[in-house]
């Protein structure tokens, strides 16, 4: 297909959430080099992110299709959910970068970075969702229904798609923006409304502990609003039942944005 023709479409979960999975390999002399491995692990990837790859024989087409238009070159296939209707590949071959063999000549330079995703892209909505939807996938395995991220030293982070917040008393606890999570929207407006409620807001570094141990918790999201927390890990929060904040905070963000 020519190159500016649109082939993925926005309600696909590789461009919604980044649900997707690829190989790049080397193509020499119009040859795929170990493209059955490189298959092979591609269809590993897939089901790890919880969705079926498309059909060997269909990539193997693909790919046939335009190596042989190749000589030495770089060829990526792509693998994604597909729009519901089943999953879909997709070949490209692009040149190979022109610097290849001054860097093999004078070699490379390192630095080392701490693998700490919180830290390198903590706070950014970004489309590489597809962790926080494998913690959904694992969270409905074990009858829950959204997962919390928890950091070292068992720091609570946020859940997957929202802020966490939990009530202490008459204080609503919600972690620091400085243990890199996202600055919600909504969690703004928590903070807006907390103090016109009664309540006093706390912005700190938190353990599991505390919020295991709170009176009554709930998330803050731009869809989801206001949505309460009756449980962790199995255990009840409180009561086990949808606390009074978190009543009195969803009617207070329902009344600013249908005033």
């Amino acid at each position: 297909m020519d190159p500016d023709e649109p082939v993925v479409h926005v309600d696909d979960e590789a461009f919604m959430r980044g649900r997707g999975a690829f190989e790049t390999l080397r193509i020499y002399d119009c040859r795929p080099f170990r493209l059955g491995d490189h298959l092979d692990r591609l269809e590993v990837s897939c089901g790890r992110l919880g969705f079926a790859p498309p059909s060997r024989a269909a990539v193997e087409e693909l790919v046939a299709a335009v190596v042989d238009r190749a000589s030495d070159a770089m060829l990526r296939v792509y693998a994604t959910p597909g729009r519901g209707d089943g999953s879909q590949a997709l070949a490209v071959v692009s040149e190979l970068p022109g610097d290849l063999d001054e860097l093999r000549r004078r070699g490379i330079g390192l630095i080392s970075v701490e693998f700490r995703p919180a830290d390198l892209i903590g706070g950014v909505k970004s489309t590489s969702y597809a962790l926080n939807m494998i913690a959904v996938d694992a969270a409905k395995e074990r009858g829950a229904d959204d997962a919390l991220f928890v950091g070292e030293g068992s720091v609570v982070l946020e859940a997957t798609t929202s802020n966490i917040w939990w009530r202490d008393g008459e204080t609503l606890c919600t972690p620091s923006l400085d243990v890199g999570i996202l600055a919600g929207v909504t969690r703004d407006v928590m903070r807006e409304l907390a103090p016109s409620l009664g309540y006093r807001v706390r912005e700190s570094i938190f353990s599991v502990d505390e919020l295991a141990a709170a009176s009554e918790a709930f998330t803050s999201s731009s869809v989801r609003e206001v949505m309460p927390v009756v449980s962790l890990d199995g255990a009840p929060i409180g009561e086990g039942t949808p606390g009074d904040a978190a009543a009195r905070l969803q009617a207070g963000l329902r009344e600013q944005a249908c005033p």
